[in-house]
């Protein structure tokens, strides 16, 4: 059998692209794909992958666990699941951990919650969700109703109602529209998926205030930011957001499927047997993985690094930014940044889409995020020669359009 780069027919659903490219291996921050060539990945298949490939301490973990017990339901548990738990709701004022597989099922288990509090304290008829435009927390129908997009909605409505958007930082919307009838209003402090927009220290003290004044929940989605993508535990820190849950996933097991709903005592003593649950959420193996990682990632040294690479990172772009003339802003903050692509009227075709797929051509991996963004979110094991490499691809590629 031929090996190839690209794989093409692929019985998968058509969700996805008609086209792939096939990886075989990978490591650090490095893949390769059936024929050897080398990519720099500034993806970690979006943004989940954050202490890179390869990795063989995580892979003896998983082994380890997995000739022990590999799955138990939530009828049981398990010593790595419990840990975890521990582990996790140390990291702030939480009471309790709900353990699903991904970020949409993080974000099902907030919405519901936030509901199920304000049912009991408010009474019927005090449901709706608050969120933002241009935010992004999944796919299931409740998450994707308040992921803001419509065209990724269309075809799915009617969906949850009483969803209302606001404009990300936009205290006075914010304050015409909250009030009790909420209960629960859904952000992210970074829009992973909607242009790289940062949430204002001024509209996270007006979310803190109005959301304890009306007795919302307050729900930070950091399946994305969360775990040391920005350089921090939680990329609401950063803002001065308090949230009531926090919703993770993406990089918490390493690469397997794990998400974690964290929830405070005034939630968790509602909640009764049976108000939610999960098959296959936080099973053994995938926790095991997940408390070595927080271990890795949560080390005040490990996050400070990750700190000094973003800055290197920022300063690396902004001088893209004055050599190439399509370039607009940059954005972004930690290892989670970006360059807007401005595309000048004389080029035919989609800008954005052919640099990401050039960029491929020549061995580096990035991704979207909205309309114009060109979105940089490599393995938080990165250093600066390594960024230097993919910048220095990235360049090439956008100088070749001859713009």
């Amino acid at each position: 059998m031929v090996k190839q780069s690209k794989a093409h027919k692929v019985p998968f659903a058509k969700n996805y692209a008609s086209e792939f490219l096939v990886f075989e291996k990978g490591e650090g921050v490095y893949l390769y794909d059936p024929t050897g060539k080398k990519y720099v990945d500034f993806g970690s298949g979006i943004a989940v992958n954050a202490l890179g490939h390869g990795r063989s301490d995580l892979a003896d973990i998983a082994c380890s666990q997995m000739r022990k017990v590999i799955h138990t339901s939530n009828l049981f548990t398990s010593e790595p699941s419990v840990f975890l738990a521990e582990k996790l709701v140390a990291l702030g004022d939480f009471d309790a951990v709900h353990f699903g597989n991904s970020g949409a099922e993080a974000n099902e288990a907030a919405i519901k919650y936030s509901k199920l509090y304000s049912f009991n304290k408010k009474g019927a008829g005090n449901h709706k969700i608050l969120a933002l435009v241009s935010g992004f927390h999944g796919r299931t129908i409740g998450a994707l109703s308040c992921t803001y997009n419509p065209a990724y909605k269309t075809p799915f409505e009617p969906l949850m109602p009483g969803v209302e958007f606001i404009p990300l930082n936009d205290v006075k919307a914010l304050e015409a529209t909250l009030d009790s009838t909420f209960a629960g209003v859904i952000v992210e402090v970074l829009q992973g998926e909607g242009g790289l927009q940062m949430m204002s220290r001024e509209f996270a003290e007006a979310l803190n205030r109005l959301c304890r004044k009306h007795d919302v929940i307050l729900i930070a989605d950091e399946v994305q930011t969360g775990l040391g993508r920005t350089g921090w535990p939680f990329a609401s820190a950063s803002v001065g957001l308090n949230p009531d849950i926090i919703s993770l996933a993406k990089p918490l097991a390493g690469g397997l499927p794990l998400s974690a709903t964290l929830i405070p005592a005034k939630i968790n003593e509602l909640i009764k047997v049976g108000d939610h649950g999960t098959t296959f959420g936080g099973g053994p193996v995938t926790c095991a993985v997940a408390g070595k990682v927080l271990d890795i990632i949560l080390n005040p040294d490990f996050l400070a690094n990750v700190r000094k690479q973003g800055e290197y990172l920022s300063k690396k772009l902004k001088t893209l930014a004055g050599k190439i003339s399509f370039i607009g802003e940059t954005r972004g903050t930690g290892l989670l940044q970006g360059i807007e692509i401005i595309q000048p009227e004389n080029y035919k075709g989609d800008l954005i889409k052919s640099v990401i797929s050039k960029c491929e051509d020549n061995g580096l991996i990035v991704l979207k995020s909205g309309k114009t963004i060109v979105r940089i979110a490599p393995p938080l094991i990165i250093n600066e020669k390594q960024i230097d490499e993919g910048i220095a691809i990235l360049e090439k590629t956008l100088e070749s359009f001859g713009l």
